[in-house]
């Protein structure tokens, strides 16, 4: 088969959605880093607060994602990403005007967090739905491999992106200048021209329409919910996917602690040990496109998650603020990277495969749900933990309970994949 990715890369429309696509992820990443450093370093907050903060920013994923997900299979996903980032930006922006208002605090930081992550929610249910609508069907492993090259680079240099804006300027700038990237996104997708397909339009007009509407769409996520249900490898990926977020979440409410106070790392220093999370998923990604196929998914996805979590245990035993700490950091967020990310990509590939076409996008946000429903829970057991048995003890146990995920997938549907994907199980 011909290599069709200069003639993709030509496309203006699919150029657009790549820009937009890239520049929302990189201001997604920095303003995962930006908004709990702003609490931690300009407004003293401490490990409840923090952990209160990350899980109002995780919430809209359980309260939101499966009403967004039948939305946008029954409207123009580009539509919802220009005022998702638009109203990002337009959130973001909140916190130099509060600045200079001088009423800047934890409970503005809140709004922020919590309106920003019901935006991304949508922006990125609508995304994943906007490729397929995009371009022809023989082309899209090529376009998940460019948009998802410009998320591992938006891992990279978010991260430290977003520490670096919060070390070198002030508040007000930092938060102004993250904003900018959702402003650009939305200008970007913006100029994308070509006609959008809506497979489920119709939505109907006239008396009792709208009660008609709401009925199709509840049948329309009951489906999705029935399917990834009844299908053992889904429900699989759910629950496998539900431990390890729930406990990332607490691990990366103390973690940010960790760092900035007990190991006393700079906002800078913080920003490049998570970004060296970006190279390994790189390399993770390149190692998910062969390695599944030569030895077996099920092998892959059990070592990899093993691995790939069982590396933070190494952070606890970490002590100072030298450049050999740093070092070490950047190395264990590196083998995260690179397993963690052969893991997703292993993952996507199984639920895609046996996953009709025709509800992909419902079973994506279904699976979302599932496995990120209980992140904000996560993220105050976190900040509870740390507070009571200060960040290292914390750290330890949250990073310890990453394990769970592969444990659970030992005894799963999972483990006994082999070499080739299943196919779906219902028809198209």
């Amino acid at each position: 088969m011909p290599f069709r990715l200069p003639a993709l890369s030509r496309d203006r429309d699919f150029r657009s959605l790549w820009a937009g696509q890239s520049a929302s992820q990189l201001g997604a990443q920095a303003a995962q880093v930006t908004l709990p450093l702003v609490a931690v370093v300009a407004l003293h907050a401490g490990a409840g607060q923090l952990g209160a903060l990350r899980a109002v920013q995780q919430a809209p994923i359980l309260l939101f994602s499966l009403f967004v997900g039948a939305w946008v299979d029954r409207r123009r996903s580009r539509t919802m990403m220009v005022l998702a980032d638009a109203g990002r930006a337009v959130a973001l922006a909140v916190i130099p005007v509060c600045c200079l208002l001088g009423v800047l605090g934890v409970p503005v930081l809140f709004v922020v967090a919590f309106l920003v992550g019901v935006l991304s929610v949508c922006f990125d249910v609508a995304y994943q739905a906007s490729l397929v609508r995009l371009v022809p069907r023989d082309q899209l492993a090529q376009g998940n491999s460019l948009l998802e090259g410009s998320r591992s680079a938006a891992q990279i240099g978010g991260p430290a992106l977003g520490g670096a804006m919060v070390s070198l300027l002030s508040v007000p700038v930092a938060a102004a200048a993250n904003a900018c990237f959702f402003v650009l996104s939305s200008l970007s997708v913006r100029r994308i021209s070509r006609n959008e397909p809506v497979p489920l339009s119709g939505a109907g007009s006239g008396p009792g329409s709208e009660g008609r509407s709401a009925v199709r769409m509840w049948r329309q996520i009951h489906e999705g919910l029935r399917l990834v249900v009844s299908d053992g490898s889904l429900r699989a990926v759910g629950i496998c996917s539900a431990l390890f977020q729930f406990s990332f979440a607490g691990l990366m409410t103390v973690y940010l602690l960790f760092l900035s106070r007990t190991l006393q790392l700079p906002g800078t220093a913080v920003g490049l040990a998570l970004a060296a999370v970006g190279p390994g998923a790189l390399a993770g990604s390149l190692l998910a496109a062969w390695l599944p196929g030569r030895i077996g998914y099920g092998l892959v996805l059990v070592s990899a998650a093993v691995l790939g979590d069982g590396v933070l245990l190494c952070v606890p035993a970490l002590h100072g603020s030298g450049a050999a700490t740093l070092a070490l950091l950047m190395a264990v967020n590196f083998v995260f990277g690179v397993f963690g990310q052969l893991v997703d990509v292993t993952v996507m590939a199984v639920r895609q495969a046996v996953t009709p076409v025709r509800i992909q996008g419902r079973v994506v946000a279904t699976v979302n749900v599932v496995g990120m429903g209980l992140t904000p829970l996560g993220s105050l057991l976190g900040g509870f933990l740390a507070a009571g048995w200060g960040p290292r003890t914390a750290l330890l146990v949250t990073a310890a309970g990453l394990l769970l995920s592969p444990l659970f997938m030992v005894f799963s549907p999972l483990a006994r994949l082999g070499r080739k994907l299943p196919v779906a199980a219902v028809p198209d």
